[in-house]
């Protein structure tokens, strides 16, 4: 078995988290400035020490440091004396930047595909009727072979469902037109806040999260959250995704010595603001089925209630740092860490909660048999790498020296639904045009249907038609307006005003109107 991972002390009393238990997943919590990063820090390395690979999101910019070796500064040694805590042997540790937007780390990419309805439709804050329609646009571009790869297939496959929403409603429902609109100004928001450059080719593939150094050491990945926090449905959407892949991907393993990855969810509290109940119990299953596939979970937030009980049940591990009691909701969240904690006869655990230090936390870890220890009042042990961030050329060389460099970096742009939709519109618009050339050509070449304004002496029926009478009537002029009367060579007005009404109406209908005028004329029955 994999030796436990120390992660806090007091005296004799030690507290140790056991990697064959870590996949029962996790809870940090604690106020702001109470110690959580150097708690995720810490842990962060026990892992990696041990072969484990990490992911961790970095929403202060800080936790680079973990791939520098750490120096004893004057205040980690006032820390370390007054405490009684052994100084760390400092090491760096095998580290792989990532980043959303492509600029302080590798670039992370998804398909909209691949990203689906349901989180997309949390990504864009849709209603229920809105996420309703846009499945169906999914639904729609699957059947017709059309692949949503990035933000411009989406919106042009969104366009193309929304011009043609009737062809569509009976065989897949109604769609909408303020539905799709939503969508629409949806994806908008997303591409002004940068996130257009989430989606696309090449994908992320998760097997490069999962890698070791030539030392056998767990690479930590961290993704650069600082910019991606001022999208929090992007960040909050874009983690989920990420664990729905290890969760999709990854075979079933069972209880393992060791967790093959270990996933820290920093800003835990944005998973589930506003989520709709659907994605929360996707959250839940997720969480509960994918310890199976040796992956460990640890939520890191400011206070426990801003996990649902139904996930908050799957946390074993708890490292609870000072809570602060000033307000009704505060004073709840104190009582509730407190009650969810396995009591400890020498401790008032929900008085000591807002006494605790900073960098001091109140711990309770899994036991070989999977019982929550006893909770403990302890210091969490300094990190062996540097605390806080790294400089620009340190990062520039990660980047350079990283086992995916140039991977990511190039995007892809196959044919995909936005192609094809533009394909389909110019061949009908190039048809279109071809029908109306031919047309006009037509009617250029056709021969005159009706009188000349004088008549020619080439033509032969001009030659062979006899003369008219010196006299004629109104149904003279008919006739030769219908082909039944002699060849006139001058008209009078009513018979011009007659050839003039007929000309301007067109066959059947034409013929309608005239015998109207004529019943009118002639006294008859309209």
């Amino acid at each position: 078995m994999s030796d436990p991972i120390l992660i806090a002390q007091h005296g004799t009393t030690e507290c140790f988290l056991r990697p064959d238990k870590a996949n029962r997943h996790g809870l940090i919590t604690g106020a702001t400035g109470t110690g959580k990063t150097i708690t995720l820090q810490t842990m962060a390395e026990g892992f990696s020490r041990l072969g484990v690979p990490v992911f961790l999101a970095d929403v202060k910019g800080d936790l680079t440091g973990l791939s520098q070796a750490g120096t004893l500064s004057s205040k980690l040694a006032k820390v370390i004396t007054e405490r009684a805590l052994a100084a760390p042997e400092f090491a760096a540790c095998p580290t792989t930047l990532w980043d959303v937007f492509g600029e302080q780390g590798h670039p992370v990419r998804a398909t909209v595909s691949d990203l689906g309805p349901l989180l997309l439709g949390r990504m864009l804050n849709l209603n229920e009727t809105q996420a309703g329609v846009l499945q169906l646009v999914f639904k729609i571009a699957d059947d017709d072979g059309l692949l949503l790869l990035d933000m411009k297939d989406l919106r042009a496959m969104c366009q193309q469902v929304g011009d043609n929403a009737s062809e569509f409603t009976t065989e897949y429902g109604n769609i909408s037109a303020a539905s799709i609109g939503a969508i629409q100004r949806g994806l908008m928001q997303i591409e002004a806040q940068g996130g257009s450059k989430f989606f696309g080719e090449p994908m992320l593939n998760i097997d490069d999260f999962l890698q070791t150094d030539a030392n056998g050491r767990g690479m930590v990945n961290i993704l650069a959250a600082d910019q991606l926090l001022n999208a929090p449905r992007l960040y909050a959407t874009f983690l989920l995704w990420l664990l729905s892949e290890l969760f999709e991907n990854l075979p079933e393993v069972g209880d393992l010595e060791q967790p093959k990855i270990v996933f820290f969810f920093d800003e835990a509290h944005l998973l589930f603001a506003d989520a709709p109940k659907v994605l929360i119990e996707r959250i839940e299953l997720v969480v509960r089925l994918v310890r199976s596939k040796g992956v460990g979970v640890f939520f890191v937030t400011q206070n426990p209630l801003d996990i649902p009980d139904s996930v908050l049940a799957q946390l074993g591990n708890r490292v609870q740092h000072a809570l602060r009691a000033f307000t009704p909701r505060d004073q709840k969240a104190v009582k509730s860490a407190a009650d969810t904690m396995r009591p400890n006869p020498a401790l008032d655990i929900g008085a000591v909660i807002t006494e605790l230090a900073v960098g001091e936390a109140l711990v309770s870890f899994l036991d070989e048999k999977g019982r929550p220890g006893v909770t403990e009042r302890v210091y969490v042990l300094p990190p062996a790498s540097q605390i806080g961030p790294i400089a620009p050329e340190q990062r520039q060389a990660l980047l350079a020296n990283s086992i995916v460099a140039g991977v990511y970096e190039k995007t892809l742009d196959r044919e995909s639904a936005f192609e094809k939709i533009k394909g389909r519109t110019q061949a009908r618009l190039g048809s279109a045009s071809s029908t109306d050339t031919a047309t006009a050509g037509a009617r250029d070449t056709a021969p005159p249907t009706h009188g000349r304004a004088r008549p020619s002496a080439d033509d032969p029926r001009d030659a062979a038609a006899p003369a008219a009478p010196a006299g004629g009537g109104l149904l003279d002029s008919l006739g030769s307006i219908f082909g039944g009367g002699v060849r006139r060579t001058r008209t009078s007005a009513g018979e011009q005003l007659i050839r003039s009404a007929a000309s301007s109406v067109g066959r059947e209908v034409g013929r309608q109107i005239i015998r109207g005028v004529l019943g009118g004329i002639f006294g008859g029955k309209r």
